[in-house]
């Protein structure tokens, strides 16, 4: 049967910005609907790296089944297709078994190309690369993100200016393509055939969103953030690896040399994180399709209302 023939079965994705609890509300759903759960972030997909990204706990790993947590070394590079196939190998797992799928989005790219598929791009130039490191080399990653704006300003908002390897990778794919790399991603897809998706956005309040930051941070910290980065360096992962690039960990990097106290990092992964989270929120929300509910995932209440609105969703598909 190929994938245009395939019944139509629901896929409830979750979205919202980081510290949202996403993670709660996915468990308490699929507590509920016998459900399982498939991470869609690049920092959970490795192995290694566990206090940082904010991995659910082994007790909830446990409890319920988790998918696309610790597929890579930390000496390995994730890419969005090599996660869209993961993804669909795991929908295919939960298909045969009739079991619903939930899928927690912390990194949109994933979702994208997961749900839209993915566009025709140009393989590597090191010739173009090793301009553009040297140009990081000589002005920094903010420098590439000022020239992103100019071919891409779609693109630039969608990627943090301390990110190098996406900048240079979204110039590569403008300068090789002479179109912005935005419009490259937006032609020449496969979307996902043969699932609803049924999309559940989180929107806490501001002021409540940076109180969780906060402390989650100051939580991290508390349960050996630094120990864990120390780990790294005994395994000798290298400083370059993409592992490092993640947020904090840079940073908890430089505690671990003596570079920073674990104050200064605190209070700079922690204006970091926000800084993430609005731009998350930015790409969210453009997204007509989803359904907002106000407040954060273990809040008893949304959680009661979100069941109830799936619990509708899915009468509809006649999964209830």
């Amino acid at each position: 049967m190929s994938s245009l023939e395939l019944p139509t079965l629901p896929l409830v994705v979750i979205v919202g910005p980081t510290a949202s609890g996403k993670s709660a509300l996915a468990m308490a759903l699929a507590k509920n609907f016998h459900a399982e759960i498939i991470a869609c972030d690049s920092t959970q997909l490795y192995r290694g790296v566990d206090i940082g990204t904010a991995k659910p706990t082994p007790a909830d790993r446990q409890e319920i089944p988790h998918h696309l947590i610790d597929v890579f070394d930390p000496t390995e590079v994730a890419t969005a297709g090599a996660y869209r196939d993961l993804a669909l190998a795991a929908l295919t797992d939960l298909r045969e078994r009739e079991r619903l799928p939930i899928l927690t989005v912390g990194t949109g790219l994933y979702m994208r190309a997961l749900l839209e598929g993915l566009a025709d791009l140009p393989l590597r130039s090191e010739e173009v690369r090793t301009r553009l490191r040297e140009s990081v080399r000589k002005r920094g990653a903010a420098h590439l993100h000022g020239v992103l704006q100019h071919m891409d300003r779609e693109a630039a908002a969608r990627i943090a200016p301390t990110d190098e390897q996406k900048l240079i990778r979204a110039i590569e794919v403008c300068v090789l393509t002479r179109k912005p790399i935005s419009e490259v991603h937006r032609v020449g897809r496969h979307p996902l055939q043969g699932w609803r998706v049924l999309k559940i956005g989180l929107l806490p309040e501001r002021e409540e969103l940076y109180r969780r930051i906060a402390a989650r941070t100051e939580a991290m910290i508390a349960a050996g953030w630094l120990d864990e980065v120390n780990g790294l360096l005994v395994a000798n992962i290298a400083p370059d690896a993409k592992v490092f690039d993640f947020i904090g960990y840079r940073k908890m990097l430089a505690v671990a040399r003596k570079e920073l106290t674990i104050e200064q990092a605190r209070a700079t992964i922690q204006q970091a994180t926000r800084n993430y989270a609005k731009r998350q929120m930015t790409w969210f929300r453009k997204d007509t399709s989803t359904t907002w509910f106000s407040g954060t995932g273990e809040d008893p209440s949304l959680q009661q209302n979100v069941t109830a609105w799936l619990a509708e969703q899915l009468a509809v598909s006649g999964r209830a």
